[in-house]
């Protein structure tokens, strides 16, 4: 049983890693679970308290990936339109990168494309649809980039007390 909890585990902080950068996979949970599986195997001991808190910064990671790039988009003057542009180009990029051998960069610019479509769509003007695109960017990479953090933290953990485990 302690060995399908540690496979279970690293399966899970793998996952978890994964679904940081790739939209559409709940990432941090799965980095969650990863820790909650290990707390059961026998010479790893997690506090409560630990596992409290590392709940705690996955639920806030998680709420954050959806609000940074609304937030972004809008702190750069952008609109519904653009919000809404936006959330359709993410979801785009990820179904051409899913499907099309083309590269990350396809659902890293899917987001500022969306974006820019959206404004241009709603008749806002080209400086401030850019404007607009540049925060949906921005937002989608600082969203990404908490949670690529939130996931290694829970890799490190994973990762070092397996080691002390068969040390």
């Amino acid at each position: 049983m302690m060995y399908l909890l540690i496979v279970t585990a690293v399966i899970l902080a793998v996952i978890g890693l994964v679904g940081a950068v790739v939209p559409g996979i709940a990432g941090t949970p799965f980095s969650f679970l990863a820790l909650l599986a290990l707390a059961f195997v026998d010479g790893i001991d997690y506090s409560t308290r630990f596992l409290v808190i590392m709940g705690i910064i996955g639920a806030v990671v998680f709420a954050l990936d959806y609000v940074v790039p609304v937030w972004g988009t809008k702190k750069f003057g952008g609109t519904k339109s653009g919000v809404r542009g936006s959330t359709i180009g993410l979801f785009v990029g990820l179904f051409i990168t899913l499907f099309f051998p083309v590269g990350f960069i396809v659902l890293l610019l899917g987001p500022f494309i969306g974006a820019y479509i959206g404004e241009k769509i709603a008749g806002t003007d080209d400086h401030l649809a850019w404007r607009s695109a540049l925060g949906s960017f921005v937002g989608f990479l600082f969203g990404t980039g908490i949670k690529v953090i939130y996931a290694c933290v829970c890799i490190f953990f994973v990762v070092r007390d397996l080691i002390h485990l068969w040390a």
